[in-house]
């Protein structure tokens, strides 16, 4: 007798869907190590400049079919000069890969330093002026991505193996 609340993961049903997640899989740790990389490089060159926090928010993502549940976005906006061009960034962290909290309290408490139309100090990698941040520390945003991908391509090369 089998019961209903067993779980069973079965994945792809052919041997190309199978590898075919499993390169997604490559892909999305790929891309997580390449930001990782990037906002490395962004901190160890980073300068400072000073930034005016023009918005401040809490952002509400919530339940889609894939992601249940609700997340919370800091969004924060700040203008900044550099070599004498002004700037607008949209960054906490150097990371492409956006970072989301689970609760409302944890979003807000990644942005409790800055309050809109203070001054604060944003860092700017000289190679990239256009791409400040204000956090000078690297995400774990990235980190999370290398894990996410690995695991989905691991169990996607053991239903290729089980297929073969």
């Amino acid at each position: 007798m089998v019961k209903d609340s067993e779980l069973s993961v079965n994945g792809p049903d052919s041997l190309g869907g199978a590898v075919l997640y499993m390169l997604v899989g490559i892909a999305i740790a790929g891309y997580g190590g390449f930001d990782y990389v990037q906002q490395t490089e962004a901190v160890r060159n980073s300068v400072e400049v000073d930034a005016t926090v023009t918005e401040l928010s809490i952002e509400t993502d919530s339940d889609t079919s894939s992601n249940p549940g609700v997340e919370y976005e800091p969004t924060v906006e700040f203008e900044y000069t550099y070599n004498e061009t002004r700037y607008t960034g949209t960054k906490l962290y150097p990371a492409n890969i956006e970072r989301n909290y689970e609760t409302r309290s944890a979003a807000v408490s990644a942005v409790e330093d800055y309050e809109q139309g203070t001054q604060t100090t944003a860092y700017v990698s000289p190679d990239e002026p256009g791409d400040a941040f204000l956090k000078n520390k690297t995400s774990s945003a990235p980190i999370i991505a290398i894990g996410i991908g690995g695991l989905f391509a691991l169990f996607a090369a053991f239903s290729a193996v089980r297929k073969i």
